[in-house]
């Protein structure tokens, strides 16, 4: 693959972003990068994020012979310089060139969300891998799969990568025969332009919440929501959760740029509304236990109908949310060309890493494991496994990563008051903050005498002194972390074992 300079001016300004171009001797490009100690000879390099001179300096001693920037450098003397307006957005739509367009040969599903996204991704990609006998990808926070073989699933860094690495990989699902793409888009997608450009066949938009405002991130919630709102914007087909907050919002930005008949819209059966929209679907369920969940999904308007996709299902994820969530991947893959019978067996065996994952400690309480990282995933499912134990003390083992989703800080305060007998507080991917100072703070905001805290740092020690604390009839959630086998510490990825692996261990030390 190559890029040529006239490409490259050619889209930059159908994009208005190009500013100025100084060409030197290169106008031929073998590969983009971003990260100057991957450059090779005759790469492109992006002068963006946390950018210093020196960056450039390397790119060019390893064989760049271009850099793509806001502003002239001199240390890029002899390159072809291109100066643009907005260096992420120049990155995402040349990757998608350099790539060759790999969006235009996928179908392509967007979940959004404050919680619930990888759930919802991987109930869809379940059900249209059935489908498609294979033919789907999936790039979620927990795993990317780019192919049908075990080498081609690997583990994510990012819920929505950066648009170079996003777009190579989308051009690896292609070349291996992929033909559906399911995929979760975070806000901070958007914020970074990391899917500028972009359309979808299908977006999804699940809940909205506050979350990830604080510094480095949105600065206040109508900045989340309106970075949210731009899935609607570019999907051809919106589904929607219409018991979400801020409904209208979300609806109308959907009807701004989509037919009606492409907008379709899903509720609890007799949920309360804030709107006069008629639900597309409606789903129920009359028994909701951790060891049988069934869902009845019912069709109610005529394009809804034809979709055929409605009927009962055994979910194997348990949580009452996850009614929902399944409901919208019914919906999605419906869209997508899936029917009912494509969705029963992948919805009644599915297992997905670090969610609703659970290990029975004899002579000690259940234990779950759960990425449950903000307020409104915290309270669903405590409050759901609080119903599921009314008998036994619900246990938390919990912390709050730093430099980033400050607000979740608070929000966890609230919910272990309102739904935690016993708190132990510990690490969960501290940055360069001091885990002390972060437990500070989610302290500050549980109600005084709701609930027991405890704090241990050591997130090790912690799980292990939550399982030998709780007796029989309990249940020890071990939350936010899910799958992570990282812990992020000043700069440094820390192997970290998972949490379920680390309460197996335990098991194994009590028995």
């Amino acid at each position: 693959m190559t890029l040529e300079i006239a490409t490259v001016k050619a889209i930059l300004k159908e994009h208005n972003l190009l500013v100025s171009v100084d060409e030197a001797q290169a106008t031929s490009f073998s590969g983009i990068q971003y990260d100057s100690r991957k450059v090779t000879d005759g790469d492109m390099f992006f002068c963006k994020g946390n950018f210093k001179p020196a960056y450039l300096i390397s790119a060019k001693n390893s064989g760049a012979t271009a850099y793509v920037a806001e502003q002239k450098y001199d240390e890029g003397t002899g390159m072809t310089a291109v100066i643009v307006s907005n260096v992420t957005r120049a990155l995402a739509v040349l990757s998608a060139a350099y790539y060759e367009f790999p969006q235009d040969e996928l179908f392509i599903i967007a979940i959004t969300g404050t919680k619930g996204k990888t759930s919802t991704a991987y109930f869809t990609h379940s059900i249209l891998k059935n489908h498609t006998e294979g033919k789907t990808a999936l790039f979620s926070t927990i795993d990317r799969i780019v192919g049908p073989e075990p080498e081609d699933e690997f583990k994510s860094d990012l819920t929505t990568p950066e648009s170079l690495d996003l777009f190579h990989d989308m051009r690896t699902a292609v070349d291996k025969g992929m033909q559906t793409l399911v995929m979760e888009v975070s806000s901070q997608a958007y914020l970074r332009d990391r899917v500028y450009g972009l359309k979808f066949d299908v977006g999804v938009f699940l809940n909205i919440t506050p979350d990830h405002i604080g510094r480095n991130e949105h600065k206040d919630f109508e900045d989340y929501l309106h970075c949210k709102l731009q899935l609607m914007v570019n999907s051809k087909y919106c589904v929607i959760n219409a018991e979400t907050d801020r409904f209208e919002d979300v609806y109308m930005t959907a009807k701004a740029t989509s037919q009606p008949e492409r907008i379709f819209t899903y509720a609890r059966e007799g949920a309360t509304l804030s709107s006069d929209v008629q639900p597309d679907f409606t789903f129920k369920n009359d028994q909701d236990r951790l060891d049988d969940m069934e869902i009845s999904v019912q069709a109610n308007s005529d394009r809804a109908k034809a979709l055929d996709i409605a009927g009962d299902f055994k979910v194997n994820v348990p949580g009452d949310y996850n009614q929902s969530n399944a409901t919208a991947a019914l919906i999605t893959a419906g869209l997508a060309g899936a029917q009912a019978s494509d969705a029963i067996a992948p919805l009644s065996k599915i297992v997905i890493p670090g969610r609703m994952e659970h290990l029975d400690v004899p002579n000690h309480g259940m234990v779950f494991v759960d990425y449950a990282h903000n307020y409104a995933s915290m309270k669903a499912l405590l409050h759901f496994l609080h119903g599921q134990y009314p008998d036994g003390k619900v246990i938390v083992v919990v912390g709050s990563p730093g430099d980033k989703g400050i607000s979740r800080r608070a929000g966890f305060g609230k919910a272990l008051s309102a739904h935690a007998d016993l708190a132990y507080l510990t690490t969960d991917d501290p940055g360069f903050e001091d885990p002390n100072a972060i437990n500070d703070e989610i302290e500050q905001s549980i109600t005084p005498n709701t609930v027991q805290v405890k704090r241990i740092l050591d997130r090790r020690e912690a799980i292990e002194t939550a399982i030998k604390d709780s007796k029989t009839g309990d249940v020890v959630v071990l939350a936010a972390k899910g799958d992570d086998h990282y812990q992020k510490i000043r700069g440094v990825d820390t192997p970290w074992p998972s949490d379920m692996v680390v309460a197996n261990e335990v098991k194994r030390g009590l028995e």
